[in-house]
């Protein structure tokens, strides 16, 4: 698969290639290289730029595999995610992918891109189709679902594609035949709506206590899932309508008949926007939570010493696994 994957190289990167960067095996003739396979010193600087922030991907990548290509973008939003937020959406869906010889590693991350302990593989066998279109990534999974992630960056678009065009989509996949999240812990696959990692116990956050704090308290829900920029600006939106609207309640009780009416329509608009408020941090907390978000801030990853007399796993369950060797 590697070589259909440099199959865009038409010339030689002037540079030679490195096995290792930041602590990551990688393909310094793709990586550095535009979509024509042409070295670029300014593609080198901004893809040395994000792998810097991903030394603690490391442990995930399987034995013998390499990192081609670093993209920007974001996670799957619906419809409905994108037109209540707009660009306050950003903050939940700030996302980098890394494109290698057998997979693409989704990772949420925070403002600055750094890892928040959270990370998912969509496996090249686990897809019908992977392509670009326009600045969204498409993945069509076997499983019968389709993922956008909106908003690539445009550096390294047009190699993506090109990468994309020419990776077989075949070999063994994982169970789920979709995206499938990864433990931070032990690098093992987890199970979809089922928040404690069947191989080391690690426990992460439910929406059940998503949605209660959601209601409970103002911005409750996005401090839940650790996003207290989010969680202040809708204390302060929350408490502001709540102002106004205990204001509004109290001078239609105290007005006139005839101003009742417009104080009546001040009233409602007060409650639908609270309404929104409170069903747009349970929608998005609740979205969050299923990147798997950990209890603990911070996560070490173990990986199980595999005894010498065992036999070596297939390079596929290896994948599947997230298991490497040390």
């Amino acid at each position: 698969m590697l070589t259909q994957m440099t199959q865009i190289k038409q010339k030689p990167c002037q540079k030679a290639p490195v096995e290792e960067l930041y602590g990551l095996p990688v393909d310094t003739n793709v990586l550095f290289s535009d979509h024509k396979g042409v070295y670029k010193r300014h593609v080198e600087k901004y893809q040395r730029k994000l792998l810097a922030k991903l030394g603690p991907i490391a442990p995930f990548l399987g034995r013998s595999e390499k990192i081609l290509h670093v993209l920007t973008g974001f996670s799957p939003a619906s419809f409905v995610e994108q037109m209540l937020t707009g660009t306050f959406l950003h903050p939940l869906k700030r996302s980098l992918f890394v494109v290698t010889d057998r997979r693409i590693l989704h990772i949420p991350t925070a403002m600055n891109r750094s890892y928040r302990s959270s990370i998912a593989q969509i496996m090249y066998a686990d897809c019908l189709q992977l392509r670009m279109r326009g600045s969204t990534l498409i993945a069509r999974y076997k499983s019968g679902r389709t993922e956008k992630f909106h908003c690539i960056g445009s550096k390294g678009r047009k190699k993506v594609r090109l990468l994309l065009k020419n990776t077989a989509l075949e070999g063994r996949g994982t169970l789920m035949l979709e995206r499938t999240p990864l433990c931070p812990r032990c690098t093992r696959p987890l199970i979809k709506n089922y928040y404690t990692c069947p191989n080391c116990s690690l426990t992460f956050k439910k929406k059940l206590w998503a949605t209660v704090l959601s209601i409970i308290f103002p911005g409750g829900g996005y401090f839940y899932t650790r996003h207290p920029f989010l969680g202040l600006l809708d204390i302060f939106m929350e408490t502001l309508f709540t102002f106004l609207l205990i204001v509004s309640s109290i001078a239609f009780l105290m007005s006139s008949p005839k101003n009742q009416l417009q104080l009546g329509q001040a009233i409602a608009i007060c409650v639908i926007i609270l309404v929104i408020e409170k069903l747009s941090t349970i929608m998005f907390s609740s979205k969050s939570i299923e990147e798997f978000i950990p209890k603990q801030r911070h996560v070490e990853v173990l990986i199980d010493q595999t005894p010498a007399h065992s036999s070596q796993p297939e390079p596929e369950d290896a994948l599947a696994t997230g298991w490497r060797s040390r």
